[in-house]
């Protein structure tokens, strides 16, 4: 049977890594953030507050294309951030900071639902759960340039929405992780013990507990 799993978290939590080794080890094809440049980036850098609601619908439209390319594909597929956190946790940070008007965070959030409702759910969410200092060292060590200004308050702020957003998501199950002494590259019984975890879901075993 043909499965579609999501793995969701914070930036530098270990999304990409995870989606590279559960695609391996349960033959599902992997499917990474696309290296899309949204042509409002720039513009938003400059002028956040003039810029922010056009760069999230960009975003959101990209998101949802992909989602339903990964719905039409043949085989179980591993996506690399959900179209839910699009709306959940980035636009609602920047309108919490004042960056969306409460006019056009009603909108944007609008048409998320609407859209939303026509897209069938992953079978299963992973979320990968960190704290800001476990972040913040991982961004350090992959060097990307262009995320050195993420401090730690917006990775906390990130955090918080992240929490809320798994709180009240009920589209299909979730599998919450614990990543801050999780490391499945290092330490093959850790991944071991995840993919134990995600084929119990999915084979619709009704109590999974995750401890390590």
């Amino acid at each position: 049977m043909e499965k579609f799993i999501a793995i969701a978290g914070n930036i530098g939590v270990g999304k990409s890594t995870l989606v590279k080794l559960l695609s391996e080890h349960l033959d599902y094809t992997p499917f990474y953030e696309p290296v899309t440049e949204n042509p409002y980036l720039a513009d938003f850098y400059d002028d956040m507050e003039s810029w922010a609601f056009h760069s999230q619908i960009y975003f959101l439209m990209r998101r949802l294309r992909i989602h339903r390319q990964l719905m039409n594909m043949s085989g179980s597929v591993i996506q690399d951030r959900s179209v839910y956190e699009d709306a959940e946790i980035f636009a609602q940070n920047l309108y919490l900071q004042d960056a969306i008007s409460e006019r056009d965070y009603s909108t944007y959030h609008e048409l998320y639902q609407v859209l939303v409702e026509f897209l069938p759910p992953p079978d299963l969410v992973i979320y990968l759960k960190a704290s800001v200092p476990t972040l913040l060292g991982r961004i350090g060590k992959r060097g990307r340039s262009y995320e050195r200004t993420i401090g730690a308050d917006y990775l906390a702020d990130l955090n918080a929405l992240y929490e809320t957003w798994v709180d009240h998501f009920n589209l299909c199950p979730v599998l919450t992780i614990p990543s801050d002494d999780l490391d499945y590259v290092a330490k093959p019984q850790h991944l071991s013990l995840i993919v134990d975890k995600v084929r119990d879901i999915l084979i619709g075993k009704k109590e999974v507990r995750f401890s390590i």
